[in-house]
């Protein structure tokens, strides 16, 4: 996970927006909310609508590589993700900012767990997804224990382990604090060391991105034209798995193997251009 480059919605697309959330404030009690927003989502949130077409359009811009999922950055992109749960605030069901875009084996296990740190005593607390016949009552107020990329840099409570080879996320707080705690919950609640296959994915985008850089750095020592050069770094920005790109940019001084490599270019990581 990366903090994710921010794009704007069209006013139409908001004023949809704003529209729909109104329905949905003008059910009735939470309870009533709760039932109405899950209802309206489904029967908006689709291809023909012209404003979820919009919220999915900005939504997969914001992906990185060929429309990856925005919490495993591995697998196709294609279900608008909650960040704060419909079912639990339904006053955030058709809020732009409370959007991103996710893979079915991110959505579907995350669903309507979420977490707060609760306002009245600090205290984690973790929502427990509603039986059938549970009463619908609201939330306590807190602040989120998921990290949240819309607005969060995940690299500030997340690092990923590329010295060690297990191509694992872990937390990089300190045991104890609350930093930890949200880095612990945002790994497990989306998986993201418990399926298999993602280790191995990062372990591969690290050595795809180790081979673009050395073309880049070939090219550019061999006096390639800066359209070349632009191609190059494109490919580079739209790699899947971009928190290994990150870490690689983060640790280059403590791996002898690409240590050379991101010395050479110093100026073009200064300046954002890789």
């Amino acid at each position: 996970m990366i903090l994710l480059p921010e794009k704007t919605l069209s006013e139409r697309a908001l004023r949809m927006l704003k529209k729909y959330q109104q329905t949905v404030t003008d059910s009735g009690d939470y309870a009533a909310q709760v039932s109405f927003a899950g209802l309206k989502f489904g029967s908006v949130n689709t291809a023909r609508n012209l404003t979820f077409s919009e919220v999915r359009d900005k939504l997969l811009q914001m992906s990185s590589g060929a429309e990856r999922c925005h919490y495993c950055e591995d697998s196709k992109a294609d279900e608008v993700e909650h960040i704060a749960p419909k079912s639990w605030y339904p006053d955030k069901c058709f809020v732009w900012e409370n959007y991103c875009i996710a893979c079915g084996p991110c959505n579907g296990p995350k669903n309507a767990q979420f977490a707060v740190f609760k306002e009245a005593d600090g205290l984690f607390f973790e929502f427990v997804e509603r039986k059938k016949d549970d009463p619908i009552e609201s939330p306590p107020s807190g602040r989120p224990v998921l990290v949240n990329p819309r607005f969060e840099n995940p690299l500030q409570f997340l690092f990923l382990d590329i010295q060690g080879d297990t191509f694992y996320f872990e937390e990089w707080a300190e045991e104890g604090t609350e930093e930890f705690e949200r880095a612990k919950y945002t790994i497990k609640i989306l998986g993201l060391n418990s399926r298999s296959y993602l280790p191995v994915a990062r372990r591969k985008a690290y050595d795809n991105y180790r081979a673009r850089l050395r073309e880049y750095l070939v090219e550019k020592t061999g006096n390639a034209e800066q359209a070349k050069l632009d191609k190059l770094t494109i490919g580079i920005r739209a790699e899947h798995h971009p928190s290994v790109w990150a870490e690689m940019k983060r640790q280059w001084q403590h791996i002898p193997e690409i240590r050379p490599l991101f010395a050479e270019i110093q100026e073009e990581m200064l300046h954002g251009v890789l």
